[in-house]
């Protein structure tokens, strides 16, 4: 596993809160979002990038302006909320690689996608600290990853040249056919099996799902060794989420990367109330968290 460079270390640390813990409002999503304002087709058709925009500026005036860092696309929220002046100078940016949804391929497997005109260069222009790919994988499946991998494999070479931190995200997905509860016993092991792969192409901090239990959290902290990972919300309500981070914290997870499970009933095409919620629900939920990095934070050798 290699170490971050100097560069690489700065750029973990702007993301962390002051006791080193990562910290980070996640609102990259497209396709998520849109589902969110509408719930018919033909009307989410109508939500045009610049009215996502709207939304994402919000997002990071009302709420991500209290957290370390905030994670966003080259599409509808870069560089507008730069240059609008809606991203704090004191929060950190992370511009996400990846294209909203993904393909199948014949057996089913989902394909990611890197979104247009987006590397590690474009990314520092666009003023972030950081990156984040998210690939799907499923370790069980070695002809589910080939595509995936190689994506990964790429965005972790070209952010190295860049010397720039690269966040590595995986989710699992079901296979065609496969059972709910099948999939749900598997979901540890899937994990850590994709928790593997990552570090074995230089991954240097991982976000990943919650993988069941403090067993297999515990499990996760044991393979990536001294990398960094953060739990991410993968959609689910906040209540729901604040379980999930006391166990990963407590068996090592080093930090949280939210979004909807912090704004997902906060967000409208009405832009006053859409700050009006994030005030009043957005903004507590992140201090919840806060209190829960502050339980555990502790003292961690650099990556």
């Amino acid at each position: 596993m290699k170490r971050m460079t100097t560069a690489e270390l700065r750029g973990y640390q702007r993301i962390c809160d002051d006791d080193g813990m990562v910290l980070t409002v996640a609102c990259d999503q497209r396709g998520g979002i849109r589902k969110l304002l509408a719930h018919e087709p033909e009307r989410q058709k109508a939500i045009t990038d610049a009215m996502l925009g709207d939304v994402k500026a919000d997002v990071v005036r009302h709420l991500a302006a209290h957290a370390p860092g905030v994670l966003l696309d080259p599409v509808c929220a870069l560089p507008r909320v730069v240059e609008e002046g809606a991203l704090s100078r004191s929060t950190a940016l992370i511009v996400g690689l990846d294209a909203s949804g993904y393909d199948e391929d014949e057996a089913g497997h989902w394909r990611s996608r890197l979104a247009t005109g987006i590397d590690a260069a474009r990314a520092r222009r666009l003023g972030a600290e950081a990156g984040k790919i998210m690939v799907y994988l499923r370790a069980d499946r070695p002809e589910a990853c080939t595509h995936n991998l190689a994506i990964l494999r790429h965005c972790i070479e070209d952010f190295a040249a860049e010397d720039m931190l690269l966040v590595v995200e995986f989710l699992t997905h079901p296979l065609r056919g496969e059972a709910p509860e099948a999939y749900r016993e598997a979901m540890p092991a899937l994990v850590e099996g994709a928790a593997r792969l990552c570090l074995d192409l230089g991954a240097k901090l991982l976000k990943i799902p919650y993988p069941g239990s403090r067993a297999a959290c515990e499990a996760v902290t044991k393979v990536a060794g001294a990398v960094p990972w953060a739990v991410l919300s993968a959609g689910v309500d906040h209540a729901a989420f604040m379980p999930q981070v006391e166990t990963a914290l407590a068996a090592g997870a080093s930090g949280v990367i939210a979004g909807r499970s912090l704004w997902k009933d906060c967000v409208f095409l009405d832009r006053a109330r859409t700050r009006e919620a994030l005030v009043a629900k957005a903004v507590p939920r992140l201090r919840e968290i806060k209190s829960a990095l502050a339980r555990h934070a502790r003292p961690r050798a650099a990556a």
